[in-house]
């Protein structure tokens, strides 16, 4: 079995609990596993342990009270807690009762916001796990994390057993684990939105044009990606406005999903080399993956937009409310026009760093415009030398 040493950092003073978040298969338990072998650990995906939690939430209470005090200086971890929410008001008590401090592990908090349950009012720092992060691997094989992903299991397997697997997660976690959390109702209607989704992925979003291939109204289609969202399976990148101007765009959001293997496999595609607009596509959809790790993984508190004027000029990332704007090509060589973007955007902006993130072998500056390749782009970014 490989061991890759994941950059999530989980440190805890006296009394201070987490919740660790992150879609399914991102390696939440593994970790958990590694990082703090001696904990307590309680599964609810174990059938007999929900059920006896579900009826009776005091229980885990009696458990612990009669725990070796010497294991309760350790976190308490409660994996897939959202599946029993009532259990929260037990961890409540002994946080405050017995100075007891917790790991809560899921995949999702929207089933417990929308339940009003007990959120341990701010005793309980957030974290999150993401799929696999470049920092993480040694050589990094771009045709191999964009066809596979970086769900570890994927990335570990082969073309075959890869392509397998993303079918599975698809069918079996995108949309039977939502529609058995009682997310939505519609089974056909979201299984057409997520169809829909792969050609909408990353573009602009125009929720009327979904609503009416998937047969519904816009409203329930804003509600589908909010459930993405909200379930960590996709990020919303908002336009930037730092001015009112009526020569961009302001309103219309672009989605990404989590991984950039689910996201090919549910396009239906499959990247032979490192050049096209696929390629393309998904490399900037890499790209962004990294710097949303990045971000949480560096505790680091900074925007990610996009900017985009109505006559189709168009930058892929803009970070830190315009200290940083990052363009992304496939393209083994940047021609005089793919400059014309960011261009636009020093011109309107003067951003401290303004980069186009490419194929190319080695880095160049035009103008006031980084020609950087995609590799030193992120041992740059995870050193910190980026933002």
């Amino acid at each position: 079995m490989v061991l890759i040493k994941r950059l999530l950092k989980i440190e805890l003073p006296n009394r201070q609990s987490a919740f660790l978040w992150g879609a399914r298969k991102t390696g939440k338990s593994t970790f958990l596993k590694n990082n703090f072998p001696d904990s307590l650990k309680f599964d609810f995906l174990k059938i007999d342990f929900f059920l006896e939690i579900s009826k009776n939430p005091s229980i885990l209470r009696e458990r612990l009270l009669a725990a070796d005090k010497k294991i309760l200086d350790k976190p308490v971890i409660l994996d897939e807690v959202q599946k029993v929410p009532q259990v929260l008001n037990e961890v409540h008590w002994l946080i405050e009762n017995m100075g007891l401090k917790f790991i809560l592990c899921g995949s999702s908090a929207r089933k417990l916001r929308r339940g009003h349950v007990n959120l341990l009012g701010g005793r309980a720092w957030r974290f999150e796990m993401f799929p696999l992060v470049s920092a993480e691997i040694d050589k990094i094989n771009i045709l191999h994390v964009l066809n596979h992903g970086l769900i570890p299991a994927h990335y570990l397997q082969n073309d075959k057993e890869s392509q397998r697997s993303l079918k599975a997660y698809i069918e079996d976690y995108l949309k039977e684990e939502i529609f058995a959390e009682g997310l939505t109702r519609n089974i056909p209607a979201f299984s057409r939105f997520l169809d829909a989704m792969g050609y909408s992925h990353g573009e602009i979003t125009n929720y009327s044009n979904i609503a009416r291939d998937c047969g519904v109204d816009s409203k329930t289609v804003k509600e589908y990606y909010q459930i993405l969202v909200d379930t960590l399976l996709a990020i919303r990148v908002e336009p930037f406005k730092k001015r009112q101007s009526r020569k961009i765009i302001t309103k219309a959001p672009k989605y990404y999903l989590f991984d950039v293997g689910v996201a090919n496999y549910l396009r239906k595609w499959w990247i032979a080399e490192q050049k096209g607009e696929e390629f393309g596509k998904a490399l900037e959809h890499f790209i962004l993956m990294e710097i949303v790790a990045y971000r949480s993984y560096r505790e680091k508190d900074f925007e990610i937009n996009f900017w985009r004027t109505k006559t189709g000029l168009e930058v892929d990332f803009i970070l830190a409310g315009g200290q940083v704007s990052i363009e992304v090509k496939g393209s083994g060589r940047i021609d005089p026009g793919d400059f014309y973007p960011s261009e636009a955007f020093v011109k309107e902006y003067f951003p401290k760093k303004s980069l186009i993130v490419c194929n190319e072998k080695n880095r160049r500056i035009h103008g006031s415009i980084e020609v950087i390749p995609w590799r030193d782009f992120l041992a740059e970014l995870w050193s910190g030398s980026i933002i």
